[in-house]
């Protein structure tokens, strides 16, 4: 039985106004329990796919499908209002159904959820970042860069929690890091080569 589609683009075309085409007839189908990584330079559109997929953009041909979304951004500092807790600012977008089991997961105490921001590590608060995400009850789970403002060994902690909750999400992760990508993905997209490789990943 095939896993539930979660995200499918039909030939996506899309061009900033007087720039030449991003996209021309894009393609891309994800489902649940699936990573793929896009991949590619600064200006290649790696975020101009996620605006799309978001609907912050509309595609000049194409469609996009998609399930319910979660979203974790590259700095967490940026993604969290510095003034109120982590507790409060979860609590305004998602309910606390699971939280605990989640918490657990992620390697979270509750009282980490009830200082403000500034006064937890960057790993502590990407963590936070993807609890808030998950309570969302996503289908989809963009991940916009979620390590590259970490140190390495936190990077590689944070993405292997990451990847244990996709028997319950699709995940689509735009990086630099190719090696990261090679590990976690099932697929990889380059939008420069427009070629699509085997991804591999680790235990």
């Amino acid at each position: 039985m095939k896993e539930e589609r979660v995200l499918s683009i039909e030939n996506l075309s899309f061009s900033y106004e007087g720039k030449a085409l991003l996209y021309r007839d894009f393609s891309l189908e994800l489902r649940r329990g699936e990573c793929v990584a896009i991949v590619g330079p600064s200006g290649s559109g790696k975020s101009t796919l996620f605006e799309l997929i978001a609907g912050n953009l509309h595609p000049e041909k194409g469609r996009i499908y998609h399930g319910r979304i979660g979203w974790v951004f590259q700095d967490p500092y940026s993604s969290f209002h510095p003034s109120y807790s982590v507790e409060s600012q979860i609590a305004d977008v998602a309910s606390r159904e699971g939280a605990e089991e989640r918490m657990e997961a992620l390697a979270l105490e509750p009282a980490m959820l009830k200082k403000l921001p500034h006064e937890l590590s960057g790993g502590q608060l990407q963590r936070c970042s993807i609890l808030r995400a998950l309570l969302m009850e996503p289908d989809l789970l963009l991940c916009d860069e979620p390590t590259s403002a970490l140190d390495n060994i936190t990077q590689l902690e944070t993405m292997k929690l990451l990847m244990q909750f996709l028997d319950r999400v699709g995940i689509l992760l735009i990086t630099h890091d190719m090696d990261l990508a090679r590990w976690s993905s099932d697929r990889i997209v380059d939008l420069c080569s427009e070629e699509w490789s085997d991804g591999r990943r680790c235990a």
